[in-house]
């Protein structure tokens, strides 16, 4: 591995975490994967990652995660330190009501470790079960939004009607344990809706599609639409509440995160490219040619810890700017493997993005640097202890 720059940071993100939708592929227990996820963010607890984003869905049988706010009531119990967030809470989903009320109540239950990540639903299949139309989707996240927002924000009574919700006389009879209250993220992913709701009221932003082509060539673009909004309404946007999102699997040497990753790979792709209708890779059965794809797409990393570094470098350069990437999660390799990119993460990547290690770093070169008068000074040291015993040693004899 590279040793950490000797400068205070590499330019990109200082914090990081996972996105976790979850991706379980069918045909396994369903009860074992939702445990292996909460041991997952138990463990990212213990590595020092700062964030974990629970997904929710409904349909399509790989993600299966209901309700984000009930997992992560589970996760704050066997977690210390790591903040949590819905990843995203779909808005056409819920009574505006209900749903801040159930974030506030774990603002408390947390101890002040939630954040309430909103988007409009990504599975059509949801929408069509619940009768909505996708066509109106962006539309109710952005009301509904503002519905929260007035709730979360204000103490005076809310009344807020639209064609699918109402709220009469409604507010919080909880305050949020954060205050002013927790934070919210907007999600993107190539449409401007999240980025024109981030800058209109003034919250996060979630790029969830950031590394593929699409979502990449949008940053800047994505980024300029939430400063507009933020002029026009009178809000703050800060780079630092942006988030961007990515899948890797890193090891030892690319040789081995490319082995790793034939044991979940082509279940995953098979899944964005039949089911989800988000194709990513060229269609093809040959695991070494996916791989060389997606690796040379920039979607994703399947390589060491130096290419995490290169690959979030470059997110930087093209963002101008952002304040945490989140790991998308996945299960591209068995258990141990899985485990062992994160801890690789930890131990090499983090401390280049946050200055962690370049001070000691510099301080094992200046250490180095300066060894002959450090090594001359103890020798000199010892032989002065040495003179002196034998000096004292022999002046009983002289006195005999």
């Amino acid at each position: 591995m590279a040793d950490p720059s000797p400068g205070p940071h590499a330019p990109g993100p200082r914090r990081f975490g996972i996105f976790l939708a979850p991706f379980h592929p069918v045909g396994q227990n369903p009860t074992l994967a939702l445990r292996r996820d909460l041991e997952l963010v138990e463990h990212l607890d213990r590595l020092g990652f700062d964030e974990a984003w629970i997904g929710e869905h409904h349909s399509a049988g790989f993600e299966i995660i209901a309700s984000p706010e009930v997992f992560i009531a589970a996760a704050a119990e066997r977690t210390r330190r790591i903040r949590l967030g819905t990843g995203v809470s779909s808005l056409p989903y819920h009574q505006p009501l209900m749903l801040a009320d159930r974030m506030v109540l774990l603002d408390h239950l947390s101890g002040g470790r939630v954040m309430l990540g909103v988007g409009p639903g990504a599975l059509p299949s949801d929408a069509y079960m619940m009768g909505i139309e996708v066509a109106r989707q962006r539309d109710m996240m952005e009301e509904a939004l503002e519905a929260i927002l007035l709730l979360l924000r204000g103490d005076e009574p809310v009344t807020y009607e639209t064609d699918w919700f109402t709220l009469r006389d409604a507010r919080l009879q909880l305050r949020p344990f954060q205050r002013p209250h927790m934070e919210v993220a907007v999600a993107a992913q190539v449409s401007p809706a999240g980025p024109r709701a981030a800058g209109r009221f003034g919250t996060g932003l979630l790029s969830i599609g950031a590394t593929s082509q699409g979502g990449f060539d949008a940053l800047g673009y994505h980024w300029d639409v939430v400063e507009q909004r933020a002029a026009e309404f009178g809000t703050v946007a800060d780079r630092d509440a942006w988030r961007l999102v990515g899948p890797m699997h890193i090891a030892d040497t690319r040789e081995q995160a490319i082995a790793d990753v034939a044991f979940g790979l082509g279940d995953w792709v098979d899944y964005f490219q039949r089911v989800a209708a988000l194709p990513l890779a060229p269609d093809t059965t040959d695991h070494d040619s996916l791989v060389d794809a997606l690796n040379a797409s920039g979607f994703a990393v399947i390589g060491t810890p130096d290419d995490a570094i290169a690959q979030l470098e470059r997110l930087g350069t093209q963002s101008k700017g952002f304040g945490t990437f989140l790991l998308m999660a996945h299960e591209w390799a068995d258990r141990v493997e899985t485990l062992r990119s994160y801890e690789l993460f930890s131990r090499y990547v983090m401390p280049v993005f946050q200055g962690s290690a370049a001070s000691l770093t510099a301080s094992r070169d200046w250490a180095a640097e300066n060894r002959p008068t450090f090594i001359g000074e103890a020798g000199a040291a010892v032989m002065s202890a040495i003179q002196s015993h034998q000096a004292e040693q022999a002046e009983p004899n002289e006195q005999a």
